[in-house]
């Protein structure tokens, strides 16, 4: 049984889960899960929010799969999905950081440390984390068309796709995305 539903298209999942099959949902889980984590982790920089973020991404996949239109590839609809939430995301910690600049100085023991943990030593493990902080401070429209290209490996149409935009707005974002990336970084990318 399992095995063809591995060997079913995305939409047919689609069709399958909506129809109440629970197994249907778990092969279009495993099907994309580390596809949609590496965009998310990308996208926000911190592999523990990027866990949440997926998980969000694939709720509210599942919730919204009747309106999914099947003539759009699946993963193309699940990847708009998950930068939505990386956007709310984004949103939500602009607001926390606002307040907890806001906050007296005897509460700073509460406001959280967004630091390199201490065991990440290594310079390749560093210089990896430096490069990522960069692109989250990107905004949104330049590093989701970096993301997309570069660490997702999507053509400049798949992109597009997937952003809603024509493929000459992903070309024009990734370049200036890669401007301000050699700017923020220097020689050193």
């Amino acid at each position: 049984m399992s095995l063809s539903l591995a060997e079913g298209s995305d939409g047919e999942l689609a069709a399958l889960a909506l129809a109440g099959r629970q197994d249907a949902y778990r092969e279009l889980l495993a099907r994309h899960r580390e596809t949609v984590f590496r965009l998310v982790r990308a996208s926000v920089g911190d592999p523990h929010e990027a866990l949440d973020i997926t998980q969000e991404t694939f709720i509210a996949a599942f919730s919204a799969l009747g309106r999914y239109d099947h003539e759009r590839p699946f993963l193309a609809w699940l990847k708009h999905i998950a930068l939505n939430k990386c956007r709310d995301w984004a949103r939500r910690r602009k607001v926390r950081a606002f307040f907890a600049r806001a906050a007296p100085l005897e509460m700073a023991f509460d406001v959280s440390d967004d630091s390199i943990p201490a065991d990440v030593q290594a310079a390749d493990r560093a210089e990896l984390a430096r490069v990522t902080a960069a692109i989250s401070r990107l905004p949104s429209r330049l590093r989701e068309a970096l993301v997309l290209r570069t660490i997702d490996g999507l053509g400049q149409a798949e992109a597009a796709e997937v952003l809603g935009v024509s493929e000459k707005t992903v070309e024009t974002r990734l370049y200036r995305a890669r401007g301000k990336l050699k700017a923020m970084l220097g020689d050193h990318i």
